[in-house]
């Protein structure tokens, strides 16, 4: 194995050094090319396409974003006025959110608009609406992808799902689990799993309060909620 070895690296420093091997391996592709002219070409042309339709589409997707932000600022500013029938469907001359996210689908402030349309709905009573929309928003960004998740759970407590609330409501709590919120989302969780009927799961996320986030407001109610649910349940 290792003569191998030493033959194939002397072979490539040959090929370096050696102006005559250069020339051959030259002769080898320039011959490969000619013979396969109808391939290369195609295969060039695809790779062509497939690089100028990338920067098109990068181009035309910031494009896109920056309008879109423009618009985003006005049906933010409605939504926070509590203008929810303008921040929704815009004023007439500006867009509201479910605008936004027709015209600029592929952009992250269509996205975002996905969280803000949600929540509007949220605050209308369409709770149905509220889960939609906050269910096609997605972000990095630990604090408002977990309060998206509580807010899908708040939709669902009003609609009497309280398994699925609880379930996103945890979700909420852990990702990417704090002490600032998590515990919070574990109080909704513990709330929604006893409306279920599901007091063994209750009194987990109370439980997980007590092991993961000592010191928080929430500490000792959850410590009193444990015992209360360890009662009910001998």
């Amino acid at each position: 194995m290792t003569k191998k070895r030493k033959s194939t690296e002397n072979h490539d420093h040959d090929l370096f050094e050696n102006p005559e091997a250069i020339a051959e391996q030259l002769s080898r592709t320039e011959q490969f090319i000619e013979k396969n002219k109808t391939i290369v070409s195609v295969l060039a042309g695809i790779i062509l396409v497939a690089i100028v339709g990338y920067m098109f589409s990068s181009y035309y997707i910031k494009g896109q974003n920056d309008n879109a932000q423009r618009d985003m600022f006005q049906a933010v500013y409605y939504f926070e006025a509590d203008s929810l029938g303008k921040a929704l469907n815009g004023d007439g001359n500006n867009y509201g959110f479910l605008e936004i996210i027709s015209e600029y689908g592929m952009t992250d402030a269509a996205n975002m608009a996905n969280y803000y349309a949600g929540a509007t709905y949220l605050k209308l009573g369409d709770f149905e609406n509220a889960v939609r929309y906050l269910s096609d928003f997605s972000a990095s960004d630990y604090v408002i992808q977990a309060r998206a998740y509580a807010l899908i759970g708040d939709a669902q407590m009003e609609l009497g799902k309280f398994g699925e609330a609880a379930a996103n409501y945890e979700k909420a709590a852990d990702y990417n689990a704090n002490k600032q919120f998590s515990p919070t989302y574990l109080v909704k969780a513990a709330i929604a799993n006893e409306q279920a009927g599901d007091l063994s799961a209750a009194k987990d996320n109370y439980q997980a309060i007590v092991d993961d986030f000592y010191g928080v407001v929430e500490y000792q109610e959850s410590v009193k909620q444990i015992a209360r649910l360890k009662g009910l349940t001998n």
